[in-house]
């Protein structure tokens, strides 16, 4: 794994100039471009607020719905967007793979690159949404960074192995949309971590994101710090998962070239 880091660093020049075009090609014949990433979240929130807020009159701990739904909007959609364009970076790549050789891995991690972009553009709305509901902005601020780093691991672990499976197995491309809108309410982005009952809340918080999104609020919309024992259980589950993601994406790239 030491050599795989040392190999992508050599192409890191690669790795950037793929998430540069990456971002290039993602909004080129949009009309709204770059808008779109603050448009999703937002139109999301807005859909949520009026079904779930204001007609099914969800709990949202005392929150105004709008900002309760775009903390954990914010997070998700990075990771579903990093996910359903990192799957396919591969095959989508497949002119690239069969002729030049370079780490295979740099396709997926330029998606996951892109999409972050995404997040700081759709995150500097949340920033004047706090300024507008006069939410405080305490020292556990700090805690957005380590919550980030997670999420980034998780997401890159789930990415990788996404994006060789459907290398190998074609009609994935089709499974993992339908997995990630389970995957969303497997996750508190509707409802509360309270809403969980208390038997089933050690299993449910396995989930590195429902770990991410409730702490993420924590932190921002409620100025606390974050549950210690969560992000642990998050942080290592997202390292561990990471290496041996990565280590199955390097093991199955040999073929890719082939089965392309």
């Amino acid at each position: 794994m030491i050599n795989c880091f040392k190999e992508l660093y050599k192409f890191r020049e690669l790795l950037i100039a793929l998430t540069k075009r990456e971002i290039k090609v993602r909004y080129k014949q949009t009309t709204l471009g770059a808008a779109w990433a603050i448009l999703q979240p937002f139109s999301l929130m807005l859909i949520f607020s009026l079904v779930f807020g204001v007609f099914l009159g969800l709990e949202s701990q005392e929150l105004p719905y709008p900002i309760f739904y775009y903390s954990a909007l914010l997070t998700w959609l990075f990771f579903s967007t990093s996910i359903s364009f990192g799957s396919q970076a591969v095959i989508n790549n497949s002119n690239l793979v069969s002729k030049i050789y370079f780490p295979r891995e740099v396709l997926p991690f330029a998606s996951v690159g892109a999409a972050i972009l995404d997040f700081a553009v759709a995150g500097l709305i949340f920033i004047l949404m706090m300024l507008f509901y006069k939410l405080p902005f305490s020292p556990n601020l700090i805690f957005i960074l380590p919550i980030c780093a997670i999420l980034i691991f998780f997401t890159l672990s789930v990415v990788l192995f996404t994006s060789a499976l459907v290398v190998i197995w074609r009609d994935l491309k089709f499974v993992v949309p339908l997995i990630i809108q389970i995957w969303m309410f497997a996750s508190p982005i509707i409802y509360p971590v309270s809403k969980v009952p208390q038997n089933l809340r050690f299993l449910y918080m396995l989930n590195p994101m429902a770990v991410i999104i409730e702490n993420f609020r924590r932190v921002t919309l409620f100025a606390k710090p974050p549950v210690l024992s969560e992000i642990l259980i998050a942080f290592f589950v997202s390292i561990i998962l990471f290496f041996i993601s990565y280590k199955f994406f390097k093991i199955k790239e040999r073929s890719f070239a082939d089965i392309i």
